[in-house]
């Protein structure tokens, strides 16, 4: 009776009923996740071989086409257009014109099973101990991750070989036996990438010295094999260019992700910057092969692997798109102590490597050296800076837990609908909020402009006919006092720039102000704050997509004077200052009434004060003047506002329940760092 529960059914039985249900989840699991790689692996190759010949596989046409440098007589590197060593060269000779119809196809499926082969190699590297979970799920997520990455894409695109190297060095570290093969893989990925040597210090110092005796030897025959059959091109290769300096597009281009490139950029140039670039690329390289050293002997050999590639992206004259995969592997590492800081790291890396750097950086010009170096430094602060967990670690497997807090009562049983979303206390990690804040505004910022239906002409009938049914409406209603409101601030002066100044300041600044404070002082109600402006912008996105509306500045023949922008000549198709940048349709809902409003209903709860409770009620007041006074919006985009910030909070409640109890500075300082609930009041 013991070990019966109260149906009556042994303990037993349940926990075999359990590990099965768990076991046939992981099944599920991992084949819902292998179809996801399969349908990227087919979407990579429909891009490719869906582009016209002439602008897909453009570097492999200019080496192998009918004009291409390894047919023509003469050095491969007269044009400079081959980049590759000479044996990459003598490797890719025997790619005669009879292959060139095929290929195209050949050349994309023979990458995309290199890619594969990659993913499969680096999910059985992963450091032990390996969850039964990790090691069931870690190939599909590898091999989708690499077909989401932009190296990956872009070697498909171009057809070039970079791939390979990366799959010669993980082959030799962790599939072949035998160090002598091991060093011969690893020296064959050095032939045609030379900066790959640099495995050569890891492997001796970390007890492989026969493996890097053969990794020297392996270089060595195959330049001078490339040599004896190629002597003009190997003298123009390694002499005349010193390892291939020179040679592609300009060394200070944007896709040159090494630190040559980024000290060209910010217009270093000549022997200091040669100089320069020595010194602090050698410093790289001892710097990173110590810490990989340590962490191979820490048994963590592919983040060792990673730091090493990565110190070979710096230290590289050229490190191209195509040859930045080094980056990706760094995933594998562990950072943080703290169980909610696992995931920034991972995070942070695969949002650099699969977006481009305009979607993680703003176009600001303070931000212009970040933007243009971003891989850059995500393999500087791999290499030498990021403080990766040693296996040694009490933090390793048991970091310290996350705190939630205590469960406020809900009046129906089924909110929260998603339990586990449950009100974290501690503060989120900073880096993680910047990155989600980032994407979240780029991928909102390109839906807006997006939902104009292609192009703002072809937008321009339709909202424009909408505007009409929203005017309609309005004088229906009684509530149309736009075109009074905006003639009436128009005749004084004064107040039309305190407007205009109010409409262009603060749409932006009060609300990430407040999410500030809330980050510091209040993280529990800033999660919350956070969840409830993201879905009603969410919401909000919706409406810009099935309700494109012109405000009634746009409105020809209405008579409204646009005192932001200026006077607009509605006889363009594309008129007006900003309706090249933006989608000047999306009025309904206004988000600037609604920001305005989550902010006033936010300090309305949160304030502790009623000067301050009243101060941010009349955020929304003035906003709301503003958006009709200027002629940006009609009165029903701010109710349709209202809307959407009504239902982000319901979307929040109905999701992670009532607000969790209040969080002071106190209460943080006394639990040393770790905030814990305080009955000092109960959130509705």
């Amino acid at each position: 009776m013991a070990n019966a529960d109260h149906g009556g059914r042994p303990a037993e039985a349940l926990g075999a009923t359990a590990v099965g249900t768990v076991q046939a989840r992981l099944r599920v699991a991992r084949l819902g996740l292998w179809l996801v790689a399969a349908i990227l692996g087919v979407r990579q190759v429909a891009v490719v071989l869906g582009t016209p010949s002439g602008e897909r596989l453009t570097d492999l046409e200019t080496w192998v086409g009918p004009d291409g440098v390894l047919h023509v007589k003469g050095s491969l590197y007269d044009s400079t257009q081959f980049t590759g060593t000479p044996f990459g060269g003598l490797v890719l000779k025997p790619l005669t014109r009879a292959a060139e119809q095929a290929l195209g196809w050949g050349w994309t499926f023979g990458t995309l099973l290199l890619v594969v082969a990659l993913g499969l190699v680096a999910a059985r590297a992963l450091p032990q101990p390996v969850s039964r979970r990790a090691s069931l799920l870690a190939a599909p997520v590898a091999i989708s991750l690499l077909m989401l990455s932009l190296p990956v894409r872009n070697t498909l695109y171009l057809g070039q070989t970079s791939i390979m190297p990366v799959l010669l060095v993980l082959l030799g570290c962790f599939a072949v036996r035998g160090e002598r093969a091991s060093g011969v893989l690893i020296g064959l990925a050095a032939a045609l990438q030379p900066t790959l040597l640099l495995f050569t210090p890891l492997l001796w110092f970390t007890g492989r010295r026969r493996a890097a005796l053969s990794t020297g030897a392996a270089f060595a025959a195959s330049t001078v094999v490339a040599w004896v059959a190629m002597p003009g091109d190997s003298y123009t290769y390694w002499v005349h260019h010193v390892g291939g300096v020179g040679l592609g597009g300009r060394a200070d281009d944007l896709a040159n992700q090494s630190l040559h490139g980024a000290l060209l950029r910010l217009g270093l140039t000549g022997p200091l910057e040669i100089a320069l670039f020595l010194l602090l690329g050698a410093a790289v390289a001892v710097l990173a092969l110590r810490r990989a050293v340590r962490y191979a002997r820490d048994g963590q050999l592919l983040l060792a692997v990673a730091i090493t590639g990565c110190a070979a992206i710096v230290a590289s004259p050229t490190a191209w798109q195509h040859q930045l995969l080094w980056v990706l592997l760094a995933v594998v590492g562990q950072v943080g102590k703290r169980a909610g800081d696992r995931y920034v790291w991972p995070v942070a890396v695969i949002l650099v490597m699969t977006l481009p750097a305009k979607t993680m950086v703003p176009d600001k010009v303070i931000f212009h050296p970040l933007r243009a170096d971003l891989i850059l430094l995500a393999a500087l602060a791999t290499a030498v800076v990021v403080p990766f967990l040693s296996r040694t670690s009490p933090y390793w497997q048991t970091p310290i837990p996350t705190r939630y807090a205590d469960p406020v009562p809900s009046r129906f049983r089924r909110i929260p609908l998603v339990p586990f979303l449950r009100r974290v206390l501690s503060r989120p990690n900073l880096l993680f909020e910047l990155l989600l804040i980032r994407v979240t505004y780029y991928a909102y910022a390109q839906i807006r402009l997006a939902a104009a239906g292609g192009s703002h002409s072809a937008g321009r009938v339709t909202a424009e006919e909408h505007g009409a049914e929203i005017h309609s409406i309005e004088r229906a209603l009684r509530i149309d006092i736009e075109y009074w409101a905006n003639h009436a601030v128009v005749k004084i002066d004064w107040l039309r720039n305190f407007f205009d100044f109010y409409y262009e300041s603060f749409h932006f600044g009060v609300p990430l102000a407040i999410l500030g404070v809330l980050y510091w002082r209040r993280p529990v109600d800033y999660r919350w704050a956070r969840s409830a402006i993201g879905f009603a912008t969410v919401f909000a996105l919706i409406g810009f997509w099935l309700y494109p509306l012109a405000p009634p500045r746009l409105m020809p023949g209405l008579g409204f004077i646009d005192t932001v922008h200026g006077p607009q000549d509605f006889t363009q198709p594309d008129y007006g200052t900003l309706t090249e940048l933006t989608n000047q349709y999306a009025a309904m809902p206004s988000l600037h009434f609604g920001w305005s409003l989550w902010c006033g209903l936010v300090i309305l709860v949160l304030a502790p004060n009623w000067w301050l409770k009243t101060l941010g009620l009349l955020h929304p007041l003035l906003t709301v003047t503003a958006i009709v006074v200027t002629g940006n919006h009609w009165v029903l985009d701010a109710a349709g506002g209202a809307l959407v910030v009504a239902a982000g909070f319901g979307m929040t409640h109905l999701l992670q329940g009532p607000r969790a109890r209040t969080v002071t500075p106190e209460a943080e300082r006394v639990s040393g760092g770790s905030p814990v609930p305080v009955k000092d009041r109960a959130a509705s």
